[in-house]
């Protein structure tokens, strides 16, 4: 008889568990459909980037860097993206490039853009190495990690100066760019640091999801000329302290303006 009970017991448990499930799956389905026939699936409504416009002017006004004249600013379409094109001059012997691109929109996200840079000044490259970097904007240090590699051409054009003078001013600088030899540093910067993997904005930019917050960024290329095949140790220094100033503008501009206002 104990048995029996036991086994009428358990049933009784099965089927109560069976119902909690029904019930649990009738709510989800309940929930799920008048979202799936009007598109707005809750999970999908991505919290807004706050500042997304000051942003977004980074592309047609460039970036103010402490100690550097800008002698050049222009949009330039890499890779199906805009991105600012700005040269600057300070103190090296030739002007510095610093390619910036902003966060679009609330969707877009860090992709392939070191891929189309490499694609569009059809580089060869080598000497890659990782560079750490402590910004300290506001008195605590934020840490930043950026690729640092050499950039060359993989072929030497032979333009004779009848071809060179049928260029436009345009043309004719971006021949002189593409047969330059580089020391590159490139990062995804954003509000709490930055760095070269698009792997790491994504998991700081989900963990301000789970507080209704966004993490906004932007991609930065800065390209140093030197000496034809020559060694990127002796830019070490010059790339750390410029992308130092490049960050911390950044962080002190647009995107601490909209960490400030997500927060």
């Amino acid at each position: 008889m104990k048995s029996v009970s036991l086994f009428k017991g358990i049933q009784r448990s099965q089927v109560q568990r069976m119902l909690v499930l029904v019930l649990l799956l009738v709510l989800v389905v309940m929930g799920a459909v008048p979202g799936y026939w009007t598109g707005n699936w809750p999970w999908a409504q991505l919290p807004s980037v706050t500042n997304l416009k000051e942003i977004r002017k980074l592309r047609t006004t460039g970036l103010e860097i402490s100690g550097w004249h800008t002698i050049e600013q222009e949009i330039r379409k890499i890779g199906g993206h805009q991105w600012s094109y700005q040269k600057i001059e300070g103190e090296y012997a030739k002007p510095i490039r610093v390619l910036l691109l902003p966060q679009s929109d609330s969707k877009s996200q860090p992709q392939v853009e070191w891929e189309a840079i490499k694609g569009f000044y059809k580089w060869q490259t080598d000497s890659q190495t990782r560079i750490r970097l402590a910004v300290n904007p506001s008195g605590s240090a934020t840490e930043v990690e950026a690729l640092f590699f050499r950039a060359y051409p993989r072929q030497i054009f032979r333009i004779s100066p009848e071809q060179w003078q049928t260029l436009s001013r345009k043309q004719q600088q971006h021949v002189t760019e593409q047969q330059q030899t580089l020391a590159i540093l490139q990062w995804y910067a954003w509000p709490g640091g930055g760095h070269p993997a698009p792997s790491r904005w994504f998991w700081a930019d989900q963990f301000a999801q789970l507080r209704r917050n966004r993490v906004p960024w932007v991609a930065v290329c800065l390209q140093i000329p030197i000496e034809p095949l020559g060694d990127i140790e002796a830019s070490r220094s010059l790339a750390e302290s410029l992308a130092k100033m490049v960050q911390t503008s950044l962080m002190t501009g647009p995107l601490t303006k909209a960490s400030r206002e997500a927060s």
